[in-house]
């Protein structure tokens, strides 16, 4: 079983252990006030009315101890509201009944932890073939709508949403882009936005049916692709399984790709001190001109994991980011990911 598999198994199927940790955040969550507009006018505040911390006693009191019981069990239905597998919520409360009586449980760990990781990899398994289906099934009928172009058949069409006047867009250049990434049913697994802006990346290092789907396209200019889980993912990456993907994507800039520094040369080699001296001076400045940068936090979502690419933030135009790779988990995620998945 996988990483992927084995992260998804604990998030898809926790009970109470894991609800009890979950509990604290959600009824915080719940109490934080809304922000307000920032172009909303001024008011007059009132006097802030500090909540009254209940005692000791109050907190242990039979009422207090029954509501946040009931709290409790709250959490642990929705931890029970699992994709994947439809627990009997008659038994799981039978389970804790027992569990209380000190009565043997039907399973040993063991073998509970196995039957879970079978069925989450047939779960997988049926998934990834029900996606494969439905994009087959989407890209051929959305190839007879009007304002669809294909660029391969089957497998990779776009629509001009706007048209553009600026420069085009090539694999040599390094266009900034906004996007939204989202499945059919329309749930949004990323964007630029939720990134911190516009993303400017190496047309290189995406995946096929992103890169093959921008080319041409001109400053100003937006589009929506649609993506074969062939030209995208397919059951690697963070995302769905065979999942179809829609980007609609806008181009705001185009630049050349940053040209690679040459390597220094060792200069303690010859055994002169001056050129170590240099060689020293030199690293102060690089360290220097990097002091401004910091990683674009994409949540390991723009590039795969055994790539090492840099990103520029649009926010001043300037900034250069360096993404540093991780381990790729393979399993499905929220997060964005438009750049070709990692091997193995």
């Amino acid at each position: 079983m996988s990483d992927m598999k084995t992260k998804l198994l604990k998030a898809n199927v926790c009970l109470m252990a894991a609800v009890s940790m979950m509990c604290v955040q959600p009824l915080a969550a719940a109490e934080t006030p809304a922000a307000k507009p920032a172009d909303a006018a001024p008011k007059e505040q009132a006097p802030v009315q500090q909540k009254k911390q209940p005692t000791k006693e109050e907190l242990f009191s039979d009422p207090t101890i029954k509501k946040i019981s009931e709290t409790y069990g709250h959490l642990v239905a929705k931890g029970l509201d699992n994709p994947v597998i439809k627990l009997n919520f008659e038994a799981v409360i039978q389970g804790m009944r027992d569990a209380k009586a000190k009565k043997p449980s039907p399973m040993n760990e063991e073998e509970y932890e196995e039957a879970i990781n079978l069925i989450q990899e047939y779960a997988f398994q049926d998934l990834a073939v029900k996606n494969m289906q439905e994009a087959d099934k989407y890209l051929k009928e959305n190839a007879s709508k009007p304002g669809v172009k294909e660029l391969e058949a089957g497998k990779l069409q776009y629509m001009i949403l706007q048209e553009g006047k600026g420069d085009v867009v090539t694999e040599e250049l390094r266009p900034t882009v906004n996007y939204t990434g989202k499945y059919i049913d329309g749930t949004v697994f990323g964007s630029s936005e939720t990134s911190g802006g516009p993303v400017s990346l190496s047309l290189k290092q995406t995946i096929p049916g992103f890169r093959k789907g921008i080319a041409g396209m001109k400053v100003g200019e937006k589009r929506r692709l649609f993506v074969h889980p062939e030209m995208g993912y397919g059951t690697s990456g963070q995302l769905l399984p065979n999942s179809l993907l829609i980007f609609e994507v806008e181009v705001t800039d185009v630049k050349p790709e940053p040209k690679k520094p040459e390597p220094k040369k060792d200069a303690t080699k010859d055994g002169s001190k001056d050129a170590k001296k240099t060689t020293d001076v030199s690293d102060d400045e690089d360290d220097n001109d990097s002091s401004g940068e910091d990683e674009l936090a994409l949540g390991d979502n723009l590039f795969p994991d055994e790539l090492e690419e840099e990103c520029e933030s649009d926010d001043d135009g300037d900034d250069d980011f360096e993404v540093e790779p991780e381990e790729a988990p393979k399993k499905p995620s929220k997060a964005v990911a438009i750049t070709e998945p990692a091997k193995g």
